[in-house]
């Protein structure tokens, strides 16, 4: 459903605008509801309500006795926000994501099917220097079959 990459900006109070491109689709699969939450690679994720709950229910299925799984249980649920678009589009992004992001100005608003990562100016570079360094070797399982 969702996909491509976009440069947007926040405004002085940490607004993000969805692009129109985006907005209507998202609206209409988020019951009027969103969530923003942290990534364990320094991103956010934008999830519809409805897509964002079977997750969240996996998550919290996961060991709290396990060091790595609490970890990745409190970047993720201990993280999540519940937004709701303005009549102008535009969601709020918490100071503590953006700094946990590491957000200044712009921001890379990526479509990933039935979500979106957001991810800082700088971020989002890193990913595609990591994705070319990945094709210089052995493609992960999975990719092998695809034709391009």
């Amino acid at each position: 459903m969702f996909e491509g990459a976009a440069a947007l900006n926040l405004d002085a109070k940490g607004r993000l605008a969805i692009p129109a491109r985006h907005r209507d689709a998202l609206l209409a699969a988020s019951e009027g509801s969103l969530v923003l939450t942290a990534h364990p690679h320094r991103c956010l994720l934008l999830y519809p309500s409805p897509a964002w709950q079977p997750i969240r229910e996996q998550i919290l299925k996961a060991s709290s006795l396990d060091p790595r799984s609490a970890s990745i249980k409190r970047v993720l649920v201990g993280n999540a926000r519940t937004e709701e678009p303005d009549s102008a589009g535009r969601i709020l992004i918490a100071p503590e994501l953006r700094d946990y992001a590491k957000f200044e100005k712009t921001v890379y608003l990526v479509g990933m099917g039935s979500h979106f990562e957001i991810w800082s100016e700088a971020g989002w570079r890193q990913q595609n220097d990591l994705a070319a360094e990945a094709l210089s070797g052995d493609l992960p399982p999975g990719f092998g079959d695809i034709v391009l």
